[in-house]
């Protein structure tokens, strides 16, 4: 474990910004798997892989860049380590960056999915307030952590970590019809 931990720390000092695309990616697509197998349980035989790969094409295409480019301008916004500094970067994050992907981020896997505008507007009008509210359950403490004690290299990391839950949940509510 720790020679793959130092391998990892290797190719983000060499290409942080292609690592932290290609983590984001890849933990959307686990999240996906969860949520296909554990959340709906629909069985390996029922596993949709054009869904899987779909939700990865988000995170490689979206999340990663957009969530990675976030946390950079954050940290130029709000400078420091200090809990205040966190504290004032977590709200940012929450209050203003939150609301805005999570809305994104449903919409274009409505988009993706096929579903026309007017269906794609229907759905974000019935899921959106509920994945925001549960948003703001995990990530508050999460984000506060994060921008205290984690670098600003590993940040998508740690996030995408912890979004291997999120991110089930956000795929089986972007995916529920």
């Amino acid at each position: 474990m720790a020679g793959l931990w130092r391998s990892y720390q290797a190719v983000m000092t060499r290409h942080p910004w292609t690592l932290q695309i290609i983590t984001a990616g890849s933990l959307v697509g686990v999240g996906d798997v969860i949520s296909q197998q554990l959340i709906e349980r629909r069985g390996l035989a029922n596993h949709s892989m054009k869904r899987t790969a779909r939700m990865m094409s988000i995170g490689f295409f979206f999340v990663g860049p957009v969530v990675g480019g976030w946390y950079k301008v954050l940290d130029k916004f709000v400078t420091g380590g200090t809990k205040s500094a966190a504290m004032k970067k977590m709200l940012l994050d929450q209050v203003g960056f939150a609301p805005c992907f999570l809305g994104a981020f449903l919409g274009i896997s409505g988009a993706l999915s096929g579903l026309t505008v007017e269906e794609n507007v229907g759905k974000l009008k019935r899921d959106y307030t509920d994945a925001l509210i549960s948003n703001y359950f995990l990530w508050p403490p999460v984000q506060m952590a994060n921008f205290y004690f984690v670098p600003l290299h590993h940040r998508l990391a740690v996030v995408q970590i912890v979004a291997v839950v999120w991110n089930s949940y956000l795929s089986w509510k972007a995916n529920k019809m």
